[in-house]
């Protein structure tokens, strides 16, 4: 399991690498399913590669 989170968040990575996204545009991006995309996110964050933007209609998620 530790690996496919590894895996995602690679995929993460990747689709942000061409900018911030919202939530609903990186599932889409990433083809990943809701659980699968929350845990490559925290992956991410732990590591400190991500910054988060509420805004009053998503939240936005940029590289760090």
């Amino acid at each position: 399991m530790i690996t496919k989170i590894g895996e995602n968040a690679g995929l993460v990575w990747g689709a942000l690498q061409n900018g911030a996204q919202g939530l609903k545009a990186l599932k889409k991006a990433t083809k990943l399913k809701n659980e699968e995309l929350y845990l490559a996110l925290g992956w991410l964050a732990r590591e400190g590669k991500l910054t988060f933007e509420e805004t009053e209609a998503e939240t936005i998620i940029a590289l760090a």
